[in-house]
């Protein structure tokens, strides 16, 4: 395509070329070398055409053509509803300029006409969540049914690779602890696809129960799950692709990424971490309590033995070594919060 453009480019220059010398064959009358010097003018007009005729054609349009793929439905008509609203403002605003004496009178209403289609476009995309609301309210546009109507409450939230093949998040959902509707962007759903066709057994089957999950959802009917295919241009990573599209429209990111969860911090997104959630939900133990717990590996320092509660929560037992796979009491002396979760340290309750 392009290739056939620029021939097409080469062939327009060398004719607009010997148009210049058929109408101005002057200019190379008192020339020795006219012959020659015509020839270097037509092929010089060729291989401006070659150069240009794409930049000017196919390429802005194959620009544009991507950049309407990657807005939304919404987007794309808000912006359209914009433009028109805009030109008219334009058109408008322009009628009195017009009386001026030219230049301005000429240029004015048509500069006029431009920034003020721009300006609705921006605005009208900005607002669009607002614009639906407000032409719903004056019945322009049907409500959605009332069940659809009660899974759209509440925030959009953007779902991380990671809270998908996780496992935990259909439970939670279940459990009525989400509100709003899970978005799960297209590049996300391609990389849990990706994981799901790996050569890597664990890999393989971690994507298959991610894709499982959602399916789980969507049919559950309790939480409304979209597919959205709309993306971050101009950025390759998944995790930046989601913070950029979370700061767009300051909506927050379900994950257990720890590196994405401090990356979304940094910049002012708000987090929703699954892991935090476990944390936070398992039952609060002070110094003193005691625990019933089996010993199943040596600890880090000497004499220690590790064990773990039915939450998965690590208990470091002091004199626990000497105790593997053996079921003691424990009595906790401190409990000890960590970014990767909550860690028990006691010794054996003494009689």
């Amino acid at each position: 395509m392009i290739r056939s453009i620029r021939i097409l480019g080469a062939a327009l220059g060398g004719l607009v070329g010997i148009v210049l010398i058929t109408q101005h064959l002057a200019v190379f009358d008192e020339e020795p070398w006219q012959a020659v010097l015509a020839l270097v003018w037509v092929f010089a007009w060729a291989v401006l055409g070659y150069s240009l005729l794409p930049y000017l054609t196919v390429i802005p349009a194959f620009a544009a053509a991507r950049s309407v793929q990657q807005l939304s439905t919404l987007e794309f008509v808000t912006a359209i509803l914009g433009l028109f609203i805009g030109l008219v403002l334009g058109l408008l605003l322009g009628l009195p300029v017009a009386a001026l004496p030219p230049p301005i009178g000429t240029v004015a209403p048509l500069g006029i006409s431009i920034v003020a289609g721009l300006l609705m476009v921006g605005f009208t995309v900005a607002k669009r969540h607002d614009l639906l609301e407000a032409a719903a309210g004056m019945g322009i546009i049907r409500r959605p049914p009332s069940d659809e109507a009660t899974q759209m409450v509440g925030p959009r939230v953007l779902v991380d690779t990671s809270a998908i093949i996780d496992g935990r998040i259909a439970d939670i959902a279940e459990s009525g602890f989400i509100m709003g509707t899970l978005i799960v962007p297209r590049f996300v759903l391609d990389e849990v696809q990706r994981l799901a066709d790996s050569p890597d057994n664990l890999r393989r089957t971690r994507g298959r129960r991610g894709l499982e999950i959602l399916g789980r959802m969507r049919k559950g009917g309790l939480i409304a799950v979209e597919v959205s295919d709309e993306d971050a241009p101009g950025v390759s990573e998944v995790d930046s692709k989601l913070v950029e599209l979370a700061k767009r429209d300051r909506r927050p990111i379900l994950t257990n990424d720890l590196n994405l969860n401090r990356i979304a911090d940094l910049q002012g997104v708000r987090v929703m971490n699954v892991n935090s959630l476990a944390n936070a939900v398992k039952p609060a133990l002070l110094p003193g309590e005691e625990l019933h717990v089996k010993v199943i590996q040596p600890g880090k320092d000497p004499g220690q033995g590790v064990g773990y509660l039915d939450d998965g929560t690590m208990v470091v037992v002091e004199g626990g070594a000497k105790a593997i796979d053996t079921e003691l009491d424990v009595t906790v002396t401190r409990v000890l919060q960590t970014v990767a979760g909550r860690m028990i340290f006691g010794h054996e309750r003494r009689e």
